[in-house]
């Protein structure tokens, strides 16, 4: 069985949704919190997919995600990078995805963990919190994103501007297809190009701002009596994650 590690910890609030995902699946998801981890690193090996939930970590102070970052790189990069090496992948949602940009994991083109992008402040200068659909790239590695094509799903954040100030990057992202996903018609942050999620070079790892695990049954959406799909369209991602799990890591 596909174990999947979800990290928990300090103003971590969507990681029970995350483990439902998950366990929708067919998976086994486990919620660990990010100072056991430091304590014991090497229980990441016990375990076939590592997710970073959304949330406000340490109350987003100094910026989004960046303390979970450091944690993060300073106590478990020799682990996370033999995670990587074996081909196991990740996915960061909203917090997740900042976690994952400041830690310079995502998208990682240089191959040295330095911080390439970032999320800043919406640049509607409100907390967003709706439904947006989105488009995803068929030209993409990402292996989260495989055979998606548009989406509706929902979005809870204040600093979701993707933003690089290196235009050589943008282009690199752009020409190398690891765009994974878009806002489709409204740009609610303000994002470069509308990107709403990115992968690295591998295809293994996914961060976005959007919520695929608010989206798991009909009922989630505020249209639910509309002739839906009898599951939530957001389950799509992880069963993407999980399969290939099933597939390379049994």
């Amino acid at each position: 069985m596909v174990k999947c590690c979800v990290i928990t910890g300090y103003g971590i609030n969507a990681d029970h949704e995350l483990v439902t995902a998950f366990e929708e699946t067919g998976a086994r998801a486990v919620r660990v919190p990010i100072t056991d981890l430091m304590e014991t690193p090497e229980m990441l090996r016990d375990f076939h997919i590592l997710a970073f939930p959304g949330g406000f970590s340490f109350g987003d102070h100094i910026g989004s995600g960046l303390v979970f970052a450091h944690l993060f790189k300073q106590h478990l990069k020799v682990e996370l990078t033999a995670f990587l090496g074996a081909k196991k992948p990740i996915i960061g949602i909203c917090n997740g995805f900042q976690v994952l940009a400041k830690m310079g994991v995502l998208p990682n083109l240089k191959g040295d963990w330095t911080p390439e992008t970032t999320l800043i402040h919406n640049n509607t200068g409100v907390f967003e919190n709706s439904w947006i659909e989105v488009e995803f790239n068929p030209a993409s590695p990402c292996i989260w994103t495989r055979g998606l094509f548009t989406m509706d799903i929902p979005i809870r954040h204040g600093e979701g501007r993707f933003h690089t100030s290196d235009p050589a990057i943008l282009e690199t992202l752009e020409t190398k297809n690891l765009v994974a996903l878009r806002y489709r018609g409204r740009n609610p942050n303000g994002s470069q190009n509308g990107i709403a999620g990115i992968t690295d070079p591998t295809g293994l790892i996914l961060g976005l701002m959007p919520h695929p695990e608010g989206f798991l049954f009909p009922e989630n959406h505020p249209r639910w009596n509309r002739n839906l799909p009898e599951e939530g369209e957001g389950l799509k991602i992880f069963r993407n994650g999980v399969a290939y799990a099933e597939e390379n890591l049994l």
